[in-house]
């Protein structure tokens, strides 16, 4: 499931050169591909770093499942959202409706259940708050 955040909400969430995301005259916002390549090959640590200073919203959605990061909402997210998480990125997983970031290299060896019962999982703004 995808969670629906309003316009209001993403106030929240700076925009900075690093992960800003470039919106159109009236179509879907821009990523910079560029930049959201380097951020695919961010450590975990990293990634979570940078979710906190830039985008604390998504850092206390974020689930850490072995290294991955997980985003997941309830709801439908506006375009908006999406361009900033994949400006960040991530990718949507539709098998298990979340939005998920390798934080490295993509193995082959994929889990097929829920990946959270072989590597466990927490929630980082559990410890430190965004």
């Amino acid at each position: 499931m995808e969670t629906h955040i309003h316009s209001d909400s993403l106030k929240g969430l700076p925009v900075q050169s690093s992960t800003s995301v470039v919106q159109t005259n009236g179509t879907r916002p821009l990523v910079d591909f560029a930049r959201r390549q380097a951020n695919r090959h961010l450590s975990t640590p990293d990634l979570l770093a940078l979710l906190r200073a830039e985008a604390p919203r998504f850092y206390e959605l974020a689930e850490v499942v072995g290294k991955w990061v997980w985003v997941t909402f309830p709801d439908k997210q506006p375009p908006e959202v999406t361009a900033r998480l994949s400006q960040f990125g991530f990718h949507w997983n539709n098998k298990r409706q979340v939005w998920q970031h390798p934080c490295g290299p993509v193995t082959v060896d994929a889990v097929p259940d829920d990946p959270r019962t072989k590597y466990g999982s927490r929630h980082p703004a559990d410890l430190q708050p965004a």
